[in-house]
């Protein structure tokens, strides 16, 4: 009997909730205030701070709009807070042990802070509110613990829509930390493409680019929701928080609806050309000043060129195999320009008077001592220009300029991938095979930079 009483109380009990309509559990029911007002602004808090962290005494009280979300796990023990809905001028941040955070301050509210008792402080360029950590006798912000967040923290009866800052990549430097911003017409880098957003229980950082090529680095936690999640293959707008960890800008998401990626991706840009007007036109080893050594490059042709992926190989002596190489990506050479390299900058720029457009190790392609072979090759693998013969030691041929001095005769408008000895007038201690016995000093008998 008493069994039965037990089933129809519990029957009863499951039909009265079953009647009862819009009960949300999930969401507890916060209340808000109308009583609080703000008395100082982000810009006089900050000037507070000493050296070191502080703890707040006085009854002030700081307004702000909530921006970040714990509901995906992308943010733990922290609450991002910014000075306005629109246009910040300043974000903090608030250290706090208190989960589920977003069930009471979601992102978009407006909250009063109740600042006495608080810990104030910064970590690099970050402006941070909290409780009281020390270490080794140093204080610092650490977590408020959870029974005091709503001692602190009150939830404000005013409502609003917090609007991202609309900011371009390469704009992002002049963007205030810790604020929302938006991004547009951004991708992931394709090298990404088919990876998750985060390693298992690590933080990662992946890298989004628009289509100049400017780049920004998003942080994913390996305990959130979409650390799974593969990174989407388009193009489209991203929101969250920018932040700063040492030197480098980070963005932070709240949750995959920060992303919008519908567009197609950038068109490929093609940053790898290939000339024929490109060429050795100089080689130096001076007889009085091995440091003095370098190679030049000449562009003939009416417009500068983009050398990403080119190189210069030099094959030592007899070899047949490379033996050192210079990678020139990252340099133009301009239009009827030369581009001048050297193995000692510091002693090139003393001996010449100015400073090479590249400097480079010892024993590389510039740092020949006149029997060595060289090869300029375009970003596809094609030979475009020689001096020498590889696996011929220069010693004694047409092709040495040990002493001396290798200069491309003034005719010569293109790169030649067979040595012909024709091209060029070639100066050394032997004089062999139609070379000329002069050994070259520097600076005077030598021209970098100006093609002869």
């Amino acid at each position: 009997m008493k069994n039965s009483n037990k089933i129809n109380g519990l029957f009863l009990l499951i039909l009265m909730v079953a009647c009862v309509k819009n009960i949300n559990f999930s969401e507890p029911q916060t209340a808000c205030t109308t009583e609080l007002k703000a008395n100082i602004s982000f810009a006089d808090l900050e000037e507070l701070l000493g050296d070191g962290a502080i703890q707040i005494h006085e009854d002030l009280v700081l307004e702000g709009y909530v921006i970040s979300s714990d509901r995906a796990g992308n943010f733990f023990g922290v609450l991002y807070i910014q000075d306005k809905m629109e246009n910040p001028t300043q974000g903090l941040q608030i250290e706090m042990d208190f989960r589920e955070s977003h069930l009471f301050y979601s992102a978009g509210s407006k909250i009063l802070v109740k600042l006495k008792g608080l810990y104030l402080g910064k970590s690099g360029e970050t402006l941070k509110l909290g409780g009281t950590f020390t270490s080794f006798g140093n204080v610092s912000v650490g977590r408020l613990p959870s029974l005091q967040v709503r001692e602190h923290i009150f939830l404000s009866c005013d409502g609003g829509t917090v609007q991202p800052l609309q900011v371009a990549l390469p704009e992002i430097e002049n963007t205030p930390l810790n604020t929302l911003v938006e991004f547009k017409d951004v991708e992931f880098v394709e090298e990404e493409l088919g990876l998750s957003f985060a390693i298992p229980e690590e933080e990662t950082i992946r890298t989004l680019t628009d289509c100049a090529e400017n780049e920004m680095a998003l942080l994913n936690s390996g305990y959130a929701d979409f650390q799974a999640e593969i990174l989407p293959e388009d193009n489209g707008s991203i929101t969250g928080i920018l932040v700063k960890d040492g030197k480098q800008l980070q963005l932070i998401i709240r949750d995959l609806e920060d992303i919008d990626f519908s567009q197609e991706r950038c068109p490929e840009i093609i940053t790898e050309f290939t000339s024929t007007q490109i060429f050795i036109s100089e080689l130096a080893d001076p007889d009085n000043n091995s440091g003095a050594r370098f190679v030049e490059l000449y562009n003939s042709a009416s417009e500068p060129l983009d050398l990403n992926l080119w190189t210069l190989r030099r094959y030592t002596n007899e070899n047949t195999e490379i033996s050192s190489s210079i990678d020139l990506s990252g340099l133009v050479i301009g239009a009827e320009s030369t581009l001048v390299i050297s193995p000692n900058a510091a002693e090139f720029e003393l001996v010449y008077g100015f400073a090479p457009d590249l400097a480079v190790s010892t024993n590389s392609p510039a740092d020949s001592n006149g029997d060595d072979n060289l090869e300029l090759v375009d970003p596809f693998g094609t030979v475009i220009d020689v001096f020498g013969v590889i696996g011929e030691d220069g010693s004694g041929t047409n092709h040495e300029f040990e002493d001396g001095r290798a200069v491309r005769n003034p005719d010569v408008l293109e790169g030649n991938p067979s040595y012909t000895f024709g091209e060029w007038t070639i100066f050394n201690d032997t004089g062999e095979s139609g070379t000329t016995q002069m050994p070259q000093n520097a600076p005077e008998d030598f021209t970098p930079g100006i093609r002869d």
